[in-house]
């Protein structure tokens, strides 16, 4: 069996590492521009969707929104038929940051991407995709209190 996950962890790390440290020159602490991009990319989204988009549990996401909303980056807004539901919405600045960050990671993708032709990048684009299906799959099992059978 081919051990892919190992290269693909490596990949992320290396990238989150990267991004951890460029992002700390415009105050987001470790890994908060992965919650303000996918806020920018989808306004209105609630913490419950943004957690199972991240695949983190919802304490988590927590407490990133609300180191956002500290810092200025995001709003929250109550939805007018559900009082317990709070929309997410990046400002102004965090619009700026999300633009930011978004072009870093248009580098960090034209980096990984180099020496590949436009069909092998299509190609590792579907697969990834499907391998990404699968372990979101065994996630949401898992998460739901049901043991894998190795």
């Amino acid at each position: 069996m081919i051990t892919i996950l190992r290269e693909i962890g490596t990949i992320a790390r290396a990238l989150d590492s990267i991004a951890n440290v460029e992002c700390k020159q415009h105050q987001l602490a470790r890994g908060q521009y992965l919650y303000l991009v996918r806020i920018a990319e989808q306004p209105g989204i609630i913490a419950d969707q943004l957690s199972k988009l991240l695949k983190v549990d919802r304490a988590t996401v927590s407490r990133a929104v609300s180191k956002l909303v500290a810092q200025k980056l995001v709003v929250r807004q109550t939805d007018t038929q559900n009082q317990r539901l709070k929309h997410l919405y990046v400002t102004e600045l965090g619009r700026a940051r999300a633009d930011l960050i978004e072009r870093e990671n248009q580098y960090s993708e034209r980096v990984a991407q180099a020496g590949l032709s436009a069909s092998e990048q299509a190609q590792l684009k579907q697969l990834l995709e499907r391998v990404a299906k699968n372990v979101g799959a065994d996630w949401e099992q898992v998460k739901a209190g049901r043991h894998r059978e190795y």
